[in-house]
């Protein structure tokens, strides 16, 4: 079973903790996770773009000169995708793009994601987070001794100050346990959690 060291904010090693071989040791699925960054990234559109075929223009009933003898193109209507004001051809109309994924091969997929993080050395986990208020310059403090730059930092709930001291930093962002997710953890070079997080993840996912 892999090991990790348990770092505290300034960086020292303080202890270490067994990684589950199901959560972080297995052989990431690619497959697996392109399909849920797909399937997360389309239902996060909102599908409603909309605009008006020639058939739905206002106006144009009229044939706008006579067919021939005006030494002018022929035309049958002022509302032509071709004319100013006219239709628009294969006009967007408001659908729904969202994916649906088994719950089976999304838990796989964080599961490689977890595996894959582990194996390239992406993952740092902390005793804990203690700030008595909010304060960028100690979470940013944290991050420098720990070697996490581009991170996302991971507690089992939320908390107020980590959360506020951590989003005014660039490429730096914190969320929960039940709000991970794929293209969060792909976003960020370093995953960053807490041991209380580590735990409830294992406890989710193993």
């Amino acid at each position: 079973m892999p090991t990790i060291d348990v770092l505290d904010m300034k960086g020292n090693v303080v202890g270490n903790a067994e990684l589950s071989e199901r959560v972080f040791g297995i052989e990431p699925n690619e497959a697996v996770v392109h399909q849920v960054v797909v399937a997360q990234l389309a239902n996060k559109r909102q599908g409603t773009k909309s605009a008006k075929t020639r058939a739905e223009v206002r106006g144009g009933g009229k044939k706008p000169w006579r067919q021939k003898g005006t030494g002018r193109a022929r035309s049958g209507s002022s509302r032509s995708p071709v004319w100013v004001g006219g239709g628009v051809v294969f006009a967007p109309k408001p659908r729904d793009y969202s994916k649906k994924v088994n719950k089976k091969v999304r838990n796989l997929a964080m599961r490689s994601v977890f595996s894959a993080k582990a194996a390239d050395t992406e993952l740092r986990v902390v005793d804990s987070i203690a700030l008595e208020a909010p304060k960028t310059k100690s979470v940013v403090e944290m991050l420098s001794a720990i070697d996490a730059k581009k991170a996302l930092i991971v507690t089992p709930e939320k908390i107020d100050n980590v959360y506020l001291s951590a989003r005014n930093i660039p490429k730096v962002a914190a969320t929960t346990v039940g709000e991970l997710n794929v293209y969060d953890m792909l976003k960020y070079d370093i995953l960053v959690l807490t041991k209380d997080a580590l735990d409830k993840i294992e406890e989710v996912y193993a």
